[in-house]
């Protein structure tokens, strides 16, 4: 036996096997014997660390130790490189034992990019589950069908509004724009990630003054809206206040997941007394997957990750709004929460940021009808106010849904044409991240 075979198995072995299969993108020197490095790789995230102990006994790491998969290097250098190369890039491919750290979270992140998040130039590009780990998780309580359940809205986009300005309001200014955003046709009403539960507009007046709108509204049109309040806090409150929410009435809640921590999204989602949708929204999201080089390909960070932890709707950032970000970076997070994935119900993506009714069209061709168009300002921002932007995006999504082009909507309908000529028509292009005026 050489000396690197106990830390390598086949793809095919691997696949039968109840582990976790990480795949990394790594930069290394030239000198790198890429053999070694995966397999140091492999052990310093499992039962090893940087000299040989005792108690590491061949038992122990054949069941217990990371086993490399693959090593594949971009471009396929086989006998020399160019001259003036500084540097390799490798995808490698990493076996976790799943018993090592079982279906959560947490021990799932501390294993695959633990220690070696510090260690340069090294990305977790994406995570292959065994069934064994795919059981301990139950996903979305709702999921697409379950939230147009909820709504009685079939055939199109859903529409989502961000009440704005962002913070500083009081509660009754909130409800206020709430009330007229439903009553223009938003089916969901988020918070803002940067309001929770200040002094100012607390987290229970809001509940209690927005689902008086919410009611006032379904009689005035016979549409229901979706109020996710926004429960962010420690582990403990996030949970109760969630709780108490539901108690006085919400039918949805939302969390900074990231900040708040994958668990927290699953220990709400798992809860039996907190049956509304959840809404995850992006926040920090950046700080974990924007370097080409390091932390989490952002496909993982909001789709796979967050839809296994129970989002029923994820908030990521849209090619088309105010964010950098690639189109095919949004379409990868948008399959990881719609396609197949083992029995986990499917989650709404909902691409936003600076989204306006000239980027509708590009999201729906992108996304199809089973998406959240996530509106802010687009909405609150209208010249003819917040019920006719309301309006205004709706016919601007339908018409995205008939093959109706924008510009020709702008025509028949004046609140439509208002917005076409503040904003243009943006489609595939992004809008501006800044507008101080």
């Amino acid at each position: 036996m050489g000396i690197l075979d106990q830390f390598f198995i086949s793809p095919e072995t691997a696949s039968k096997g109840d582990y976790t299969i990480a795949t990394y993108l790594v930069e290394v020197p030239p000198a790198t014997d890429i053999n070694v490095f995966a397999a140091a790789l492999a052990v310093e995230q499992t039962t090893g660390t940087w000299v040989q102990v005792p108690e590491e006994t061949a038992e122990i790491r054949k069941k217990y130790c990371g086993k490399v998969v693959s090593v594949l290097e971009v471009p396929a250098y086989e006998f020399e490189l160019p001259k003036g190369v500084e540097s390799r890039s490798f995808v490698l491919q990493v076996a976790y034992p799943e018993v090592n750290f079982g279906s959560q979270i947490p021990m799932l992140l501390s294993t695959v990019i633990g220690n070696i998040s510090m260690c340069g130039r090294l990305k977790l590009l994406d995570l292959k589950f065994s069934d064994y780990f795919m059981k301990g998780f139950k996903g979305p309580k709702f999921g697409v069908e379950g939230v147009r359940k909820i709504l009685g809205v079939q055939g199109r986009p859903l529409l989502n509004n961000m009440i704005k300005p962002c913070t500083g309001y009081t509660p009754e200014v909130g409800a206020k724009l709430f009330y007229q955003a439903a009553l223009g046709g938003v089916d969901i009403i988020k918070d803002d990630e940067l309001i929770a539960d200040p002094p100012f507009c607390p987290m229970a007046k809001r509940v209690e003054l927005y689902m008086k709108a919410e009611e006032k509204v379904f009689r005035e049109t016979g549409e229901h809206t979706l109020f996710t309040v926004n429960v962010t806090n420690n582990a403990t409150e996030a949970i109760r206040n969630a709780k108490n929410a539901v108690k006085m009435g919400v039918n949805a809640v939302m969390l900074n997941f990231l900040t708040a921590g994958y668990s927290v999204l699953q220990s709400l989602a798992d809860d039996p007394e907190i049956n509304v949708p959840i809404l995850a929204h992006l926040d920090f999201a950046g700080v974990l997957y924007e370097s080409h080089y390091s932390g989490l390909s952002s496909h993982l960070v909001l789709g796979k990750l967050a839809r296994l932890a129970g989002a029923d709707i994820v908030v990521y950032p849209s090619p088309y709004g105010k964010f950098n970000f690639f189109r095919e970076k949004h379409m990868l997070i948008a399959n990881a929460l719609t396609c197949e994935f083992g029995s986990i119900k499917r989650s709404f993506p909902m691409p936003g940021g600076g989204i306006n009714n000239g980027n509708v069209h590009s999201v729906v061709e992108d996304l199809g009808i089973d998406c959240i168009i996530g509106c802010g300002g687009a909405i609150h921002g209208h010249p003819m106010g917040p019920t006719l932007g309301a309006k205004a995006m709706r016919q601007v999504i339908d018409a995205a849904v008939k093959g109706v082009p924008y510009a020709k909507m702008a025509d028949s309908s004046p609140e439509v044409k208002a917005a076409y000529d503040l904003w243009g028509d943006t489609k595939g292009r992004q809008v501006k991240l800044f507008d101080l005026k």
